[in-house]
């Protein structure tokens, strides 16, 4: 990671002699500078502050915020931390610390970013929830803002086969908007909500357009489903194609203005989306093969291997009840009531007083 630090972090370590900074280290000078970390660290180091100094200043004020986060069920993440996401540790200026409630791995699997209008058309609605749909069930991480419209729907939707991560502009223990509760503790079992501000930090407009850098920076692509001209997706879109990411729109009504901010994309060269298959393409997404069996539809043809996140964790042979494999995967019920529906219709698995069993080869 030494490697991949960029130049204002890389002096704010030298503001430290070099040494590197601890959890309470990196929280007192991610508090110093609030939703403004990289400014904060280079007016440290341009002041030679001394990691003694720091301690003194702020290494208090950073230990009452670990315990806040740690009462909140919080995990903090450290930019020196092996655990911080890649993507986002090769941005320009990353986050000192990220706020974690959930999952943090689900930070470090690859993720597609999927933003849009609050007040979104139908269409907008029902294109983003399919669209996460299908992503997630392919093995991609979705991550939105969990804001209302596009956001929202685009969570749903990937919660119903795989997982999703929301990207705040407020602590991870607050929920904005408020109608968003049951979706955020969802999210938060299946994925992450995540924010670069200490825990109980309340939303603020400036707040927004920070996060958007961290929207795109954890992605390899940033899909727009619906934007207006003025819509605050574009700047995610702008940050993308700053970060190197795949940048990606969905088309819409001509008529009206809903759609003006996407088209301007597609016509500057945005890649059009018209389903997953456009975003695995661009991407290059190809889900690793699992190996496993099917049987022969004709007898005396050669088996062949299936690629399947349910198979995946289904031992030949072993029964599983839907609570285990809801477990085992981390999806939801319903996303695996219905692939086991598939599979046992492909005679794949069969079912046996409730249980499920992945028949052997």
């Amino acid at each position: 990671m030494a490697a991949r630090r960029q130049p204002w972090l890389r002096l704010a370590w030298q503001g430290f002699g070099g040494v590197m900074l601890d959890l309470v280290d990196a929280v007192a000078l991610s508090l110093a500078g609030r939703a403004q970390p990289a400014v904060a660290a280079r007016r440290l180091a341009q002041q030679g502050l001394t990691r003694g100094e720091l301690s003194r200043t702020a290494q208090e004020e950073a230990r009452q915020t670990l315990a806040r986060a740690k009462r909140a069920g919080l995990v903090p993440v450290a930019l020196t931390n092996p655990g911080y996401p890649p993507q986002l540790a090769a941005i320009v200026d990353p986050p000192i610390v990220l706020w974690i409630r959930g999952d943090p791995a689900a930070l470090a699997e690859p993720i597609v970013t999927v933003v849009g209008s609050r007040a979104a058309t139908p269409y907008a609605l029902e294109m983003a929830n399919v669209l996460a749909a299908d992503l997630a069930a392919e093995g991609l991480v979705v991550a939105s803002g969990l804001a209302r419209g596009v956001d929202a729907a685009a969570h749903r939707g990937a919660l119903t086969s795989g997982r999703t991560v929301a990207v705040l502009g407020c602590g991870a223990d607050v929920t904005y908007p408020r109608e968003h509760v049951d979706l955020a503790g969802r999210i938060a079992r299946a994925g992450a909500l995540v924010s670069e501000l200490p825990p109980g930090t309340p939303p603020r407009p400036h707040h927004f357009p920070l996060r958007n850098r961290i929207l795109s920076g954890l992605a390899c692509a940033v899909i727009v489903v619906e934007a207006s001209r003025r819509s605050g997706s574009l700047i995610t879109a702008r940050l993308a194609l700053e970060q190197g990411r795949d940048v990606l729109a969905v088309p819409g009504n001509v008529l009206g203005e809903h759609n003006r901010g996407a088209h301007a994309l597609l016509r500057d060269g945005a890649r059009l989306v018209e389903g997953a298959h456009d975003v695995l393409d661009e991407i290059g997404w190809r889900v690793p093969a699992v190996s496993v069996v099917e049987p022969p539809a004709v007898s005396g043809a050669e088996p062949r291997a299936v690629s399947d996140w349910l198979l995946a964790v289904m031992t030949p042979g072993e029964a599983y009840d839907i609570d285990a494999l809801v477990a085992h995967t981390g999806r939801e019920s319903a996303a695996v009531l219905e692939r086991l529906l598939a599979l046992e219709l492909a005679g794949v698995v069969v079912r046996t007083a409730g249980r499920f069993t992945r028949r052997a080869r």
